[in-house]
């Protein structure tokens, strides 16, 4: 059971990060120089409804797979290290930045493009566009901290 955890915790840490980065650095540039507002808000619209899933799908996932981990496999939180803790942080702030930017700015992103209301959608996509790029470099720093944590906490 512990390599298919550390499996999908780690997927799901690759489909988040992965995807935002994608998202912010690969798609936001290209949408703003190829689309006009209407076409452009809608497409973000549209890509958030395909992602959002995939992204309660591995916030659920990372922070179970990472809670059953420390309890199984390291028998509880005194018993990792520095960096286990510090990757616990940041994954519980960064689901509850992505909670918030799902409740809040990305549900009236949606109702503003189905009422056409475009500088709505336009003030919503702003508040995403900040707070998936906190989500992403709090995001990079977590997989530095996983990847590496062990050696720079030690």
């Amino acid at each position: 059971m512990i390599p298919l955890a550390i499996s999908l915790h780690v997927l799901s840490a690759v489909i988040w990060v992965g995807g935002m980065f994608f998202a912010y650095l690969v798609l936001r540039p290209v949408a703003a120089i190829q689309f006009e507002a209407p076409e452009r808000l809608t497409l973000w619209s549209n890509v958030f409804s395909k992602f959002f899933p995939w992204v309660w799908a591995a916030s659920v996932l990372l922070i179970g797979t990472g809670f059953w981990l420390i309890s199984v496999k390291f028998g509880g939180m005194k018993n990792v290290g520095a960096h286990i803790h510090i990757m616990m942080s940041l994954g519980i702030i960064m689901v509850l930045l992505f909670m918030h930017l799902f409740f809040a700015p990305s549900r009236r992103l949606t109702k503003a493009v189905a009422a056409n209301s475009w500088e709505e959608a336009g003030k919503s996509l702003a508040q995403i566009r900040l707070l998936i790029g906190v989500n992403l470099i709090i995001g990079l720093a977590t997989v530095v901290v996983a990847t590496g944590g062990r050696y720079l906490f030690s």
